[in-house]
């Protein structure tokens, strides 16, 4: 190795070109020592290799269609095995020629049924409210997409997160590039949000052997407020105008607010006569709007150490019966404030409606008796924040 070395350097001093047979090798570097990677923080997500991926990929694979057999189906694919098993027995040429046809029935359906699939998009309608124990429409349309080819048999079933799928809207044609509307009809059973997912788009078409279907996400909320109740109020105390909530204005009152000419368009049965007598125009009298204070209605939300199904009970009928006797207390004219034994309250009145107090009731939940000094300090610490900044902005 050395004398190779010395023969290149000699070489290369004269001009002249090493032979190339002649190998110059140099010598290998000594590898510097790794040091020990850092270890990973706990908490931190290892990284996955190729394996662990390929495993996860391959147990949440999800097949974008289903296919389920119908009693028919099952009746057919089992004559289908039948001639199968007698046409390869017997050889028999009319036997494998039936088997052919049947084969081709399947292939058929198959490719027929996946046409009515493809390029559809389905809309979901929800209404602006919904109540407990009365029933709702929920309209489903669903656009066809392609530009020649129509869809036949096509049944969207409506899935909401945690509960069975009992809905279901039946289409039996969609034409070309147009849209297709229905309705189903859902009286809910409880109160709280209601989570769609999405769809199930299904069709038993042509020959109903079988019935191939595909999932569609589609996200939507609907807010179901508590049960409302007839509630009979007791008589209206005449002395609750004194001292009420509230600002004087224009109403319907017996009392006087103001008096002004009339005006074209305005109610005769308002004249004032006794001042229109001594004037030389018609007076008019504007009526005092009443003002009256808040009725108040406090619920417990706290839940006692060890409660059980009773509790749940209690609190859904103490809900439903708040809820009964806000609306009737709204109708009556009243402001009606809703408040919990935590701080969170609703107001509402005749002017903005019983729609903040239902929403509110409708997602109030229980706490536990744990978490209320939790809640308390979270709350003192928000308003405590709250008020360090409007007094920085002041």
């Amino acid at each position: 190795m050395v004398a190779d070395r010395r023969q290149a350097e000699s070489l290369a001093v004269r001009g002249d070109k090493p032979p190339r047979d002649s190998r110059v090798t140099r010598p290998e570097a000594t590898p510097l020592p790794v040091p020990n990677p850092p270890s990973p923080l706990p908490g931190t997500p290892r990284p996955e290799n190729a394996l662990t991926r390929f495993w996860r990929s391959f147990f949440t694979f999800k097949m974008p269609r289903r296919l389920k057999f119908t009693r028919e189906g099952k009746y057919f694919v089992g004559i289908t095995l039948g001639v199968g098993f007698a046409a390869i027995n017997t050889g028999n040429n009319l036997l494998y020629l039936l088997l052919g046809m049947l084969l081709s029935l399947m292939v058929v359906s198959s490719v027929m049924s996946e046409l009515s699939l493809r390029t559809l998009t389905v809309t979901r309608r929800l209404p602006t409210r919904a109540q407990v124990g009365r029933a709702h429409l929920v309209e489903i349309e669903v656009y066809n997409h392609k530009k020649r080819i129509p869809s036949y048999a096509i049944e969207v079933e409506d899935l909401r997160a945690g509960q069975p799928a009992d809905k279901r809207c039946f289409f039996l044609k969609i034409s070309p590039s147009s849209a297709q509307v229905a309705a189903y009809r859902r009286t809910p059973a409880r109160r709280g949000r209601d989570r769609h997912t999405g769809f199930r788009i299904a069709t038993r078409f042509p020959f109903g052997l079988f019935e191939k279907s595909r999932e569609v996400m589609a996200d939507g909320e609907l807010v179901i407020y508590p049960a409302v109740d007839p509630v009979r109020l007791p008589p209206e105390d005449r002395g609750r105008a004194l001292g009420g909530v509230g600002t004087a204005g224009r109403g319907t009152s017996d009392e006087t607010y103001a008096l002004r000419p009339m005006r074209e368009g305005d109610d005769p049965r308002d004249i004032y006569w006794r001042k229109s007598a001594i004037t030389s125009q018609m007076v008019l009298r504007e009526r005092a709007r009443e003002t009256r204070p808040d009725v108040r209605l406090v619920i417990d939300v706290v839940r006692p150490k060890g409660a059980g199904d009773a509790f749940a009970q209690q609190f859904e009928k103490r809900i439903r019966e708040v809820a009964s006797r806000a609306v009737a207390h709204i109708k009556r004219g009243d402001g009606v404030v809703v408040a919990t034994n935590l701080g969170e309250e609703a107001r509402g009145d005749r002017n903005i409606g019983s729609d903040r107090i239902l929403r509110f009731l409708a997602l109030l939940d229980a706490v536990d008796e744990e978490r209320v000094q939790e809640i308390q300090e979270r709350r003192g610490l928000a308003r405590g924040g709250s008020a360090r900044t409007s007094g920085g902005h002041a």
